[in-house]
């Protein structure tokens, strides 16, 4: 097995992991449920997730518009600032503003758009040394002022770490998250 069909791989089995173990088995109405003080919903972690693979893999990789850029509207977002939904912590007015049943066809879509770039992805791509990560965070319509503490994370970044980070790894630890989420709820099929 080569690094992309291990990548490719990888990033698959993250789409699978959230199909089985929430789409499948959490009720799309209990998607905004807290469990427990402090903690985050599971419409905000899927919203989350997908927006940071969207800006990295679309805005920073491939240079082009997100999947956000066409889908914010239908998912009742048009009024929301563009970098709500970035930082860790939920932000509930995105969530209460969040279409729940358009949620979970824009998590397939940033992934559908990210497996076919994956799917013809060169070993040069992933081995330039700086992606600009602030580049595309501002062609996206991110302001610096609204998340300095991203501009810092991105800068000078190898691709590599776009695909690693942002696409597979930050999203199978939230993935997690959402697992034990479902469990708070009381909706593990175990």
């Amino acid at each position: 097995m080569d690094v992309r069909e291990w990548i490719i791989e990888e990033h698959a089995g993250v789409l699978s992991r959230f199909e089985q173990s929430i789409a499948a088995t959490v009720p799309i109405e209990r998607w905004t449920d807290p469990a427990g003080k402090g903690g985050s919903s599971i419409a905000w972690l899927a919203f989350h997730t997908a927006f940071h693979e969207d800006l990295a893999v679309n805005a920073v990789l491939r240079g082009t518009d997100t999947v956000l850029n066409t889908e914010r509207a239908p998912l009742g977002l048009a009024g929301i600032p563009t970098a709500v939904g970035l930082g860790e912590a939920e932000q509930r007015e995105l969530t209460a503003a969040v279409d729940l049943d358009r949620l979970p066809g824009y998590v397939r879509a940033v992934h559908q758009r990210t497996a076919a770039w994956l799917a013809g992805l060169d070993h040069e791509t992933l081995a330039r040394p700086d992606a600009q990560g602030p580049a595309g965070l501002e062609r996206a319509g991110i302001d610096e002022t609204d998340v300095p503490w991203l501009y810092r994370m991105w800068d000078g970044k190898p691709a590599s770490w776009f695909v690693q980070w942002e696409a597979i790894g930050h999203r199978v630890n939230h993935v997690g998250e959402m697992v034990s989420v479902r469990n708070r709820l009381g909706l593990s099929p175990f």
